[in-house]
């Protein structure tokens, strides 16, 4: 990157946060903190308006902006969400480049709701592609407005063990998506946090009320869900061949549904996975379909399910009769 890129890429991360300071700067661009130090003393110079607090970092004064430009704040949390999609969902040039563009969005917007999307951005997690949509308009754009401003909303929702919709009074605190969207909420019916995916809510609409913030967090959530279950502990590796480039890509969307806790890449590149979960059942069925490109590292008894349910489907597949043709 050359001087004048890099000083102009200096002052759009100066107007895309509150806050810089100058070893991010450096670190971010690959240079000395000298080097950042003499770039910030050029924008000083041409008029910037650029204030530096020492031990804290380098900001621009409210109001100042490069390109007439202005969002409003739907339209920002809209492209927030495209940024998370376009990270997760597809190759990393895009993913840079989605984020680049993003850094010149919050360039341009009002303090106030530069902060907005830095509070929202935890809260909307992407783990895996979508399937479908909710029938419902407007469902997404209501359920963040609701993360935003901590307001109530009532759902009419069709759990799928139930044979009929019900009332709930929830208190959302984020949404992910996997194959499906959900939103994460304090369920007032149920009194404990609840997942409710949004496809299967029926109704929605605020009651008018707002509630505490909550100290809870997506990731708070899931690990508290893992504590709660008895877990066991699964080890597995994946062979890095390009031949399950695409169920490897599969087991990536999916594996938090399964108590996925971390991974490790080895030095011959595979893949480490360290699973806690309750069912090895449950993870067996699931792990079926990804023969020969996983080995079982622990425990045998995992190893054995696999075998099992191996031997069923041979077992009914060959008994079938061929059809003619």
């Amino acid at each position: 990157m050359n001087r004048f890129d890099r000083i102009t890429a200096i002052l759009i991360q100066l107007q895309a946060r509150r806050v810089v300071s100058g070893p991010a700067l450096a670190e971010r661009f690959g240079v000395s903190l000298r080097t950042i130090y003499r770039d910030l003393r050029t924008l000083e110079l041409a008029g910037v308006p650029l204030f530096g607090e020492a031990g804290v970092g380098y900001s621009l004064a409210e109001g100042y902006r490069l390109p007439p430009v202005m969002f409003t704040r739907e339209e920002a949390t809209a492209l927030l969400t495209a940024e998370k999609l376009a990270a997760r969902l597809t190759d990393a040039p895009t993913a840079r480049l989605s984020g680049a563009a993003m850094d010149k969005l919050r360039a341009v917007l009002r303090l106030a709701d530069r902060d907005h999307l830095e509070t929202l951005s935890p809260a909307i997690q992407v783990l895996g592609p979508a399937q479908g949509a909710s029938d419902a308009p407007d469902i997404y754009q209501q359920l963040v407005a609701a993360v935003a401003s901590q307001r109530v909303l009532r759902l009419l929702y069709q759990a799928a063990d139930a044979d009929a919709p019900s009332n709930r009074d929830i208190e959302p605190i984020g949404l992910y998506l996997t194959r499906h969207w959900h939103v994460v909420a304090y369920c007032r019916l149920r009194q404990a946090f609840r997942e409710f995916r949004l496809d299967r809510i029926r109704q929605l609409s605020f009651t008018g009320e707002a509630f505490a913030p909550r100290p809870e967090t997506l990731p708070h959530y899931w690990a508290d869900q893992n504590r709660r279950r008895p877990r066991e502990k699964v080890v597995l590796r994946f062979r890095p061949a390009a031949t399950y480039a695409e169920a490897t890509q599969r087991l990536h969307d999916t594996k938090r549904q399964y108590g996925w806790a971390h991974e490790t890449r080895l030095p011959d590149g595979r893949l480490e996975m360290t699973f806690f979960l309750g069912s090895l059942p449950y993870l067996a069925a699931w792990l079926l379909p990804y023969a020969g490109a996983i080995e079982v590292v622990e425990p045998p008894a995992l190893l054995a399910q696999l075998r099992e349910l191996a031997r069923q489907a041979h077992d009914f597949f060959s008994s079938q009769p061929e059809l003619l043709t």
